[in-house]
């Protein structure tokens, strides 16, 4: 890795305390290192697990914390073991920056499973410095966690792509679920919920939101493209949907019962967690063996698989819905998020802010 000596200094927005209120903090980077690129961020996207871990949500919160992990931007230097990216080229970054390299998942290219994964802020990287992310004005990360950005796709559209689009792909490939004319479901309209109903529709799905309210039928509908609606307290329309879906991406990020979801699944159907939850979550077993249904996990997605989806994104001509804020609106981008007041994702551009103010 870089050398410790004469580091450089870099400008960020950190949380101090589990308020999770963030101002301008400085701090050193490393030198770029033989395998590492130095990249200029232009775009960071804002995500829910942001929030979680400036407010200590999970109990292992580190600070001073930069936050962000939706990462576009410019290539400004390359070490000398770098072969995939050159100087001025747009590359993204996402949530992990270091892995073991030498465990099964790390062989199988699922680098997101290894058990010493190192995040790409509120962790320790391998020189014993902490990570910092994305809400900073640069960034050296190992070329192994690097992607580049295809041609044609705008850089504050990809941002939230290299977390939340991928969160949705990974699941629906790996599941077997990229076949068209399957029935999904998606619980939640966030962030990734969004992202959800798009890649399902690309991949010729009818798809259904599942909300707790009806104040986002007419944007799913409408603006999003879903085939159907669903509010969850609705028992009626939620037993004449029963036994109707062959999957349910469930990104809510906060405790919530399970039953009235497996309900909806078809017999070998499968409800797919991806909400960071740190309450447990209940369920009755019969509604799981009577339809040999499954409730399983997925995590963020693999390089390869964030390389397939941007192309996918841009094969089929997708594009994200966002909110683009600058730095200095960033706390109150926090607090919206929180109430689920976006649309659907914000977007800080960094290259656009004053980061010492």
């Amino acid at each position: 890795m870089g050398s410790l000596e004469a580091e450089r200094t870099t400008v960020g927005w950190a949380a101090r305390d589990p308020s999770g209120i963030l101002s301008p903090y400085t701090y050193n980077l490393r030198n770029t290192g033989p395998d590492d690129v130095y990249i200029k961020v232009h775009y960071c996207g804002v995500c829910h697990s942001d929030l979680h871990q400036i407010k200590n949500d999970l109990g292992m919160s580190n600070y001073p914390m930069v936050p962000g992990h939706e990462v576009v931007g410019e290539v400004l230097e390359v070490g000398s073991d770098v072969t995939r990216f050159k100087v001025g080229e747009r590359v993204g970054a996402g949530l992990l920056v270091g892995c073991c390299k030498s465990c099964k998942a790390c062989h199988s290219d699922i680098e997101q499973y290894c058990n010493k994964k190192i995040w790409s802020y509120n962790d320790v990287y391998t020189d014993g410095k902490p990570t910092q992310g994305g809400f900073a004005e640069t960034m050296v990360v190992e070329q192994k966690f690097v992607v580049k950005i295809p041609e044609g796709l705008e850089s504050d559209q990809v941002a939230p792509l290299l977390c939340a689009g991928v969160t949705v792909y990974s699941p629906l490939a790996h599941f077997g679920l990229k076949k068209s004319g399957l029935r999904g479901g998606i619980l939640g309209l966030g962030g990734v919920g969004h992202m959800g109903v798009k890649i399902a529709k690309a991949f010729g799905h009818h798809v259904t939101v599942i909300s707790s309210s009806d104040k986002k039928k007419k944007e799913a509908l409408e603006h999003l493209g879903a085939d159907a609606y669903l509010v969850s307290s609705d028992a009626t329309s939620m037993q004449g949907a029963a036994d109707s879906l062959d999957y349910i991406i469930d990104t809510v990020p906060v405790g919530h019962p399970l039953e009235p979801y497996l309900s909806l699944l078809k017999v070998d159907g499968k409800l797919i967690l991806m909400g960071v939850i740190n309450t447990p979550l209940q369920f009755v077993s019969p509604l799981v063996m009577l339809g040999r249904k499954s409730i399983t996990g997925s995590f963020i997605g693999s390089i390869k698989e964030t390389e397939e989806m941007l192309e996918f994104w841009k094969e089929k001509d997708l594009s994200s819905m966002i909110e683009v804020v600058n730095i200095d609106y960033i706390n109150k981008a926090l607090e919206r998020l929180e109430k689920n007041d976006v649309r659907y994702r914000f977007v800080v551009d960094v290259k656009g802010s004053k980061f010492d103010q």
